[in-house]
């Protein structure tokens, strides 16, 4: 049966997003997808859902970025359409789900829909889907929007509108739209209210090597507070801080101050239960509120009664340390375009006023916008989704921004791992159930398999500690663990009734609690790459190396154990990062036998050969990893140090190896021959040779894996083996060792450097014995002539010329009246060109005659 339209006019009374929703239905006419850019507060969520069921015959899907603001967008579409929630406007978030089989609008979180398009990628009997929030460019997000342009490829009756408050339309447009044409513009702007700008910065620093610090923390709450008063009770007040750890300490420092205020937190880790309280606003008789939150609420949540923003102007992002192979939480400066967000929490109602905790030239130094989630956060739950999909690293899609390509790798990297995508990059068996599970693929897999090793009810109490946003005290997550079971309260509901959630997903039916012995093997089955042993223990801590080869530093309880199971690590310095640039933010202990079970992958036993000091020496070698476990001297094949000696070479260059004056000359001659004359004359650059290892070098190769020291080599007759036949017999006529000179002397002729191909060949020879001497003498067949330096009796040099006809003829008679005197008893004749080339003295040639 037909159900009812719904009342348009009704819903969208006061709002001004009904002013467009024309507009938006004549560009749905001729477009089945389109972009909805409007202000914050004018009703597009509101109202854009409930026009497109009015439009089709399926279900409207409309998706948030946070689980608060899908409830609450539900709640208020139904309360305005007067059904009862889950009639005909529901919700679906992870772990709460309010919809009947009647709902024609179901608002759910971005996550959700991609999981249920993997099970369903027709979407079948849905007519529409919103994309909200786009402007806030979370992962999930511009997922989405590549995953639907392929869904309505075969779908023309899928309707999808991309709405967001501020967003770069165009390319947004881009991606909605087809191959052709991109999707049409529905742009909205409103009157705001007037906002009042006031700056307080803290005369404290607001971030050190821990994060945020308690003093600027207690500025905070004391600027809330006071501005809090200057509203007055008619108002309430909104503090926006970078995570729940600081919204917990700002509000406990709110209490302490005292005051007739009702001081709430709003943030994700929250009961749901205690989040909608806040959204649902106050009675006019209630005190004022100071609600302090996360960016949670900076643009996808209406908080009625705000007038007063009071903004830190920090935020916590994902970001990746590709070089570490870490990623996880950092806080940094709000983007000017986040803070503008925040802002106008304020102006929603009516006039407001917005305190920033900094001076205007931090603000104005801030990044313009953020930046994509996509850009900064780990992918491997991306890769596996789009794996499945069957477009590994999104080839083919139409996204905001394509995938990077070195994150992607590392995602890649660790899903090979776990045996979930195979060589091509295409989901496996094993990857699809792990894509079942609503978790990252890595704590799928320690969710799964730790199920059957340490029973479904602790492998689901780790990952759902693993998965939340819970600080853990000194890193000890087996402590955290413990702390948790015996609390009752926010925290420990939030994660009680992840746990149970999780827990659906194991093979295991155990419910019981157990001791926290097997922490460890749960974390190490998630992350087998972050298993670490200490290598230093100090007085401020411990360094461990991690099987990824990454070091970091602990303090603590945990600094004394030998092995750790790491769960979280980041980049960071001080002290507790002991100098590794790294410090482990979450580990529990693990023994050795546990190490085996969860990363026997990674355990190699070989022996290692390596070229050092000149000589080749073996050790055999047990490893997790980078982490060595036993080290003993062994006897080296042959065929390990030849791969030893080639490493090394290939790695050092041909430097680390002997070069004779023997050899060094043969390779300068070869080298000219091959510049001036090609083929088959070898390339004998460092390139060359090293890709002719093996030709010219492999008994030499032979003989330093048998133990040769490498001063012992001799490179000459190596090198010669590169000389080709039958050409070899020419190499000495054409690069010939030594030239004969007019006086009889044969002079060794110095070959230019191998990687210098302006350097001339240079024959030093005294000015005396090549009187006479016209004709410039030519190597290589006659292409190259010889660079004389001419020098005097006592070898210092006189002339540098490659032409001796016009040295005779010119310059000699100005060395001569500059060198007759200070060398009078050698020739210097008036005619060089009649004088007998001598390498004697005058007296001597006389004594000869």
């Amino acid at each position: 049966m037909k159900t009812a339209p719904f009342d348009l006019a009704r819903i969208g009374d006061g709002l001004a997003f009904a002013a467009a929703v024309g507009d938006l239905d004549a560009a749905l006419d001729r477009s089945d997808g389109a972009v909805v850019s409007a202000p914050p507060g004018t009703g597009k969520t509101t109202l854009v859902p409930p026009m497109l069921a009015n439009r089709t015959s399926g279900r409207v899907i409309v998706t948030q970025p946070r689980r608060v603001a899908a409830r609450a967008a539900a709640r208020r579409l139904a309360d305005l359409d007067g059904s009862p929630l889950g009639e005909r406007v529901g919700f679906t978030v992870r772990g709460d789900r309010q919809i009947r089989d009647t709902a024609r609008i179901e608002v759910v979180t971005a996550g959700i829909l991609l999981r249920r398009l993997l099970a369903d990628p027709a979407l079948d009997g849905v007519g529409a889907v919103v994309i909200d929030e786009v402007h806030e460019r979370a992962l999930e997000t511009d997922l989405l929007i590549g995953l639907l342009g392929e869904v309505r490829e075969l779908r023309d009756d899928l309707a999808l509108i991309a709405m967001s408050a501020t967003l770069d339309a165009d390319a947004v447009a881009a991606a909605v739209g087809t191959t052709d044409s991109p999707a049409p513009i529905v742009a909205q702007t409103v009157p705001q209210h007037p906002l009042t700008e006031r700056w307080a910065p803290s005369a404290a620093p607001r971030l050190d090597e821990r994060g945020v610090t308690r003093s600027f923390l207690d500025h905070v709450a004391q600027v809330a507070t006071s501005a809090a008063r200057d509203a007055g009770a008619s108002a309430d007040t909104l503090v926006f801080a970078p995570g729940a750890r600081e919204v917990a300490e700002i509000a406990r420092r709110l209490r302490g101050a005292g005051g007739d205020f009702d001081i709430r937190e709003l943030h994700g880790q929250l009961p749901a239960a205690d989040q909608d309280a806040v959204i649902r606003g106050r009675e006019a008789t209630d005190p004022p509120r100071i609600i302090v939150t996360t960016s949670l609420a900076e643009s996808s949540l209406t908080v009625p009664g705000v007038r007063v923003v009071v903004d830190t102007c920090l935020s916590r992002q994902p970001q990746r340390d590709a070089a570490r192979g870490m990623s996880g939480l950092v806080t940094v400066p709000t983007s000017r375009s986040s803070a503008v967000q925040r802002a106008g929490r304020a102006t929603r109602e009516g006039p407001g006023t917005v305190v920033r905790c900094v001076d205007e030239r931090t603000y104005a130094a801030a990044p313009a916008r953020p930046a994509p989630e996509i850009a900064t956060t780990d992918l491997t739950e991306a890769a596996l989704l789009l794996a499945c999909w069957g477009t590994p690293g999104g080839t083919g899609l139409r996204l905001l921004d394509p995938l990077p390509a070195d994150s992607l790798a590392g995602s890649a990297s660790v899903l090979r791992g776990l045996g979930a995508i195979d060589d091509d990059g295409r989901a496996t068996d094993e990857g699809r159930q792990l894509a079942r599970i609503p978790a990252d693929p890595r704590l799928a897999r320690a969710l799964r398999d730790g199920g059957s090793l340490v029973g479904g009810r602790l492998a689901a109490e780790v990952v759902a500690l693993l998965g939340g946003q819970a600080r853990i005290a000194d890193a000890d997550a087996a402590a955290a663990l413990v702390t948790l079971r015996g609390r009752r309260g926010g925290d420990h509901r939030a994660w009680e009734q992840e746990t149970r959630r999780l827990q659906r997903f194991t093979a295991s039916e155990d419910s019981a609690h157990r001791g926290t012995d097997d922490v460890g093997l749960v974390i190490a089955l998630a992350f087998p790459e972050r298993i670490a042993r200490r290598v230093t223990r100090g007085a401020d801590g411990a360094t461990f190396l991690l099987a990824s080869g990454t070091r970091a530093g602990i303090t603590g309880p945990l600094a004394d154990a030998e092995w750790l199971a790491v769960a979280d690590v980041a980049r960071a310095s001080g002290r507790a990062a002991a100098g590794t640039g790294a410090i482990i933010r979450s580990a529990a202990v693990i023994d050795e036998r546990h190490v085996e079970q969860a990363a026997s992958h990674l355990i190699t036993d070989r022996v290692e050969a390596e070229f050092a000091d000149g000589r080749v020496v073996a050790r055999r070698e047990r490893r997790i990893g980078a982490i060595v476990r036993s080290s003993v001297p062994v006897r080296v094949s042959a065929q390990d140090g030849q791969n030893a000696v080639r490493r090394a070479v290939e790695s050092g260059g041909l430097g680390i190896l002997t070069w004779s004056d023997a050899a060094d000359d043969l390779r300068r001659r070869l080298a000219l021959l091959h510049r001036q004359l090609g083929d088959p004359w070898p390339d004998v650059s460092d390139r060359g040779l090293l890709a002719a290892l093996d030709t010219w070098l492999g008994p030499e190769l032979a003989a330093l894996a048998g133990g040769a020291p490498v001063a012992r080599l001799d490179l000459a007759p190596a090198l010669r083996r590169l000389l080709p036949w039958p050409a070899a017999s020419e190499f000495d006529a054409l690069a010939q060792e030594r030239l004969e000179v007019p006086s009889g002397s044969r002079v060794r002729i110095a070959y230019p450097p191998f990687d210098d191909p302006d350097a001339r060949p240079v024959v030093a020879v005294k000015l005396q014995e090549c009187f006479g001497w016209a004709q410039t003498p030519r190597i290589v067949g006659g292409r190259v002539p010889v660079l004389f330096h001419l020098l005097s009796p006592a070898g210092r040099p006189l002339a540098v010329t490659d032409d001796l006809a016009s040295f005779w003829s010119g310059a000699y008679a100005q060395v001569r009246a500059e060198m007759r005197g200070r060398y009078p008893k050698h020739p210097w004749p008036e005619d060089p060109w009649a004088a007998a080339p001598t390498r004697h003295t005058k007296k001597r040639d006389a004594s000869t005659r």
